[in-house]
């Protein structure tokens, strides 16, 4: 019996649709255009677009308990990527559903967005750009990454990808993590610091950790005054680590030189894109609409790595370790 899927995830693309059908798996798209998310299908549509599909490989939609409850079928949900706050895992839990992110596809694809906006900051791209859209050509003083001191706030893959890479600048390397993982510090060749430390001392502080009660604004007005003076802040993580209006107070000081944000509190509410439009006013903001994990290769890399998890739990087996069951 062929397995039914539905592919909702916005650039889903031809190559992990053909290794499904490759499978012996029925293929079903929302037909949506490429900009729109998948949370934009009203629930009729998507009951009859979930009628007897086995496995969903979901964007942004919720996917509530009475979803769940009224499609028995559904047996596997897979996130592309790393979040999952728009799965209710409980009820997947209790009604016997698996739940998948694929968080291993798209490493390589944030950690260069990371340093990009390191040194996009630092080279002051932005304002250099503006100034001569201006008619403006006085060079604009800069500072740089070269044998500069970066904290990973945080220290799982994507973390550890970014200390690579930042090792080629002769940076030196400080992380904190609540949970160190000393075998693949010395692989980066990092050294794990208490938070106050890694605030006093780093240039560059890029935050790598997942959301949570306890992590929610951990970057407060307070925090980041315990940053060292002139210091970049990066965050390609969660928007709600980060006390949004705490950091335009913090920008405009000048206490920081600036901050690169792919990620914010209030995306996905435009009621709160005021909010948000106020940092990326500052010319000292770097900003990208949580993309940091959208590239060509991360994306084909992340969707033929959960088609492949989605048909090895249809299949009783175990996905690759790249993936995660929630």
């Amino acid at each position: 019996m062929a397995f039914h899927i539905l592919a909702s995830t916005r650039f889903f693309d031809a190559e992990a649709e053909r290794f499904l059908v490759d499978h012996g798996c029925v293929v079903r798209r929302t037909g949506l255009p490429a900009e729109v998310q998948d949370d934009a299908i009203d629930a009729g549509d998507l009951d009859r677009l979930l009628a007897g599909v086995d496995g969903w490989i979901v964007g942004t939609a919720r996917v509530t308990r009475d979803l769940l409850v009224r499609h028995p079928d559904l047996k596997v949900i897979a996130r592309r990527g790393v979040g999952y706050d728009n799965i209710d895992t409980t009820a997947a839990h209790d009604l016997g559903r698996r739940v998948t992110i694929s968080p291993g596809g798209n490493e390589p694809t944030v950690a260069d967005h990371a340093v990009g906006m390191m040194l996009c900051l630092a080279k002051r791209l932005r304002e250099g750009h503006l100034a001569m859209q201006a008619d403006r050509w006085s060079p604009l003083v800069g500072t740089e990454l070269c044998e500069k001191t970066v904290g990973l706030v945080g220290f799982g893959r994507i973390a550890q990808a970014v200390g690579r890479r930042v090792r080629g600048f002769d940076a030196k390397v400080l992380a904190y993590d609540p949970h160190p993982n000393q075998r693949a510090a010395e692989a980066v060749g990092a050294r794990f610091v208490e938070m106050p430390e890694l605030l006093a001392s780093s240039d560059y502080i890029s935050l790598h950790l997942p959301l949570s009660e306890q992590t929610r604004h951990l970057f407060g007005r307070e925090t980041m005054l315990q940053m060292k003076p002139g210091a970049i802040l990066i965050n390609t993580a969660r928007g709600g680590l980060i006390d949004e209006v705490a950091l335009v107070e913090i920008l405009k000081s000048k206490h920081l030189m600036g901050a690169g944000l792919d990620v914010f509190e209030g995306e996905a509410d435009p009621l709160q894109r005021a909010q948000i439009k106020d940092l990326i006013d500052l010319p000292n903001v770097i900003a990208s609409a949580h993309s940091a994990g959208s590239s060509r290769e991360g994306l084909s890399r992340t969707n033929k790595l959960t088609a492949k998890t989605v048909l090895d739990l249809l299949n009783g087996q175990e996905p690759s370790p790249q993936c995660v069951v929630v």
